[in-house]
């Protein structure tokens, strides 16, 4: 992990870097594909969902979850990554989705500078270390 400056204009410059941007996807798509079939199910995406932090008991807060609630959670989430509703994720949807997802939390941080403390290789962190290419002459 690493405490690192960011704002929103930090992540939409990466997600419209297509080269760069699809680059990270497809090397998570592959990551999260363990069986090497080229679509990812439920069971595989469940923990990248669960790296969401949707529930207060991720913030440390001690609150009870209904199990029933998280499992409800968590195959909402991935139906909307799941446009067809065949079940599983293709490289496309995967990608759609991630960019989706990525330019909502772009826009919710604004413009302003944020300090944060990011996990290596996650989305975030990659796009600090892409905005930092652009930086050095």
């Amino acid at each position: 992990m690493s405490v690192e400056i960011l704002n929103g204009a930090t992540i939409a410059g990466f997600v419209e870097d297509e080269e760069a941007f699809n680059s990270w996807v497809r090397d998570r798509f592959a990551a999260l594909d363990e069986d090497q079939d080229g679509v990812l199910s439920y069971e595989e995406m469940l923990k990248e969902l669960q790296c969401l932090k949707v529930f207060e008991t991720d913030f440390g807060i001690d609150v009870k979850t209904d199990p029933d609630e998280v499992a409800g959670v968590y195959c909402f989430l991935f139906s909307q990554f799941d446009r067809d509703s065949n079940g599983v994720l293709d490289f496309e949807e995967f990608k759609t989705a991630t960019k989706r997802m990525m330019l909502a939390v772009a826009d919710g941080l604004g413009l302003l500078p944020l300090q944060m403390i990011l996990e290596e290789g996650s989305f975030l962190k990659k796009a600090v270390e892409w905005e930092s290419t652009k930086l050095v002459p």
